[in-house]
């Protein structure tokens, strides 16, 4: 039996690896045709004051049909990286309680093992807290499809806020001989920084015969269910959160000019041309911004921006005529901009007058994600019959750490 079972799980791993490949390959051509339309548009552009009208539609179908190739890759190195989750490490009587909840809505057994002293996880605002397998499952995949998650910091706690003490600097040191006096030092001025981690939820729906099947992986259906609606919700959030029962974003704290940057505040570097970058020597725009940070921070620096802006800076060439975006070299890794990784976030709004369109820098650094403990499902077999509706909540909470790590690039004037 094992022999025969064999093969199918090889042809499947085989035909993914094959779409891959056909992917990339689709995508290594669309990006040649991209470069010999735009080169013939900027070619003509130079000789003509513009470019022929057609062209310039050639180079944008091009240019769109690129964004939709990337998304495919993307979607499939994540199909493909994702583990055989078919064995589980929980215990028997654990998975047999969860199950039976999960599947038929009686926690009795969950309850026993409460009684027993085992934290089956009943949570006293109505359902079950779900096992640490399961909320493990639904991390997993929010790490693989969030774009903020595979950049920033991730904390897990216990409580409903995190508070993290920063030094802001004014802390003073100096050289000694070995018997020199040592005089007093300054005390470091310090700031105290509060994640308090908001309700996000979900409400997957399912039928009773994908419950009653004993062969199918719950478990795992529940956490790609939500994988989506969780991430969409706090990318949003990560980007332009209010802090209000949800994350800080970080585009909702006070901008100012880099050269007049201080700390709680976020450093920004102007295009110098309202709603676009500058006719002249674009790209020095994006040189500034990659230089504002301080060098410590650039090792590990990535740009930030939606595919629309993408799209705008796939077009520039350097002074010795190269393209400055450029695509990953391999599946699953991002493509780069100026040597830096392009992360893509949807919600980062579009290049218009005073936006804030880009974002550059270190994000493990700069962005703290915290992930309170516990997952809670609640399951209703009413609201929507005849489907069996999961409401899953997780506390997620989230802001800027440190101010220095993160600067934004201003399509304005000044």
């Amino acid at each position: 039996m094992r022999n025969s079972k064999t093969p199918p799980k090889k042809e499947t791993k085989m035909v993914k690896s094959a779409e891959l490949r056909t992917a990339q390959a689709d995508f290594s051509a669309t990006f040649a045709a991209f470069k010999d339309a735009n080169d013939q548009r900027l070619a003509e552009i130079e000789s003509k004051q513009t470019a022929d009208v057609l062209l310039n539609e050639k180079v944008e179908r091009l240019n769109n049909a690129l964004d939709q190739q990337t998304n495919r890759i993307e979607r499939l190195s994540i199909k493909n990286a994702q583990p055989h989750l078919g064995s589980t490490t929980k215990s028997g009587e654990a998975k047999s309680a969860w199950s039976s909840y999960i599947r038929t809505g009686d926690g009795s057994a969950l309850m026993t093992l409460e009684s027993k002293g085992l934290n089956a996880g009943i949570d006293a605002e109505g359902g079950y807290v779900a096992p640490a397998e399961t909320e493990s499952r639904i991390d997993r995949a929010l790490s693989e499809t969030s774009p903020f998650r595979s950049i920033s910091s991730v904390r897990r706690i216990g409580a409903g806020v995190y508070k993290k003490p920063v030094s802001i600097g004014g802390a003073s040191s100096g050289w000694a001989g070995e018997i020199d006096a040592r005089p007093e030092t300054t005390v470091p001025q310090m700031d105290l920084l509060d994640f308090p981690a908001g309700e996000l939820y979900a409400m997957p729906a399912a039928t009773q015969v994908l419950l009653d099947d004993g062969v199918a992986d719950v478990d795992q259906w529940l956490a790609d269910e939500v994988r989506d609606v969780f991430s969409a919700q706090e990318t949003a959030a990560f980007t332009n959160g209010n802090g209000v029962n949800k994350p800080n974003g970080i585009l909702n704290y006070t901008n100012v000019a880099d050269a007049s940057h201080t700390w709680g505040n976020v450093g920004y570097v102007a295009t110098g041309t309202a709603g676009a970058f500058a006719t002249t020597a674009p790209i020095d725009a994006l040189i500034d911004l990659i230089y504002a940070p301080k060098p410590r921070y650039r090792s590990d620096a990535s740009f930030m921006m939606n595919r629309r802006t993408i799209g705008a800076l796939r077009k520039f060439k350097d002074a010795d005529g190269n393209y400055i975006w450029q695509p990953a070299q391999t599946a699953g890794q991002p493509s780069s901009l100026l040597g830096y990784r392009v992360v893509e976030v949807e919600d980062m709004p579009d290049i218009a007058a005073s936006s804030y369109s880009v974002a550059f820098g270190d994000f493990r650094r700069g962005y703290l994600i915290v992930d309170r403990q516990g997952v809670r499902v609640l399951r209703d077999p009413y609201s929507a019959k005849p489907y069996v509706l999961f409401y899953t909540t997780k506390r997620v909470g989230g802001g800027i750490q440190d101010f220095n790590a993160i600067k934004l690039l201003k399509f304005a004037v000044s």
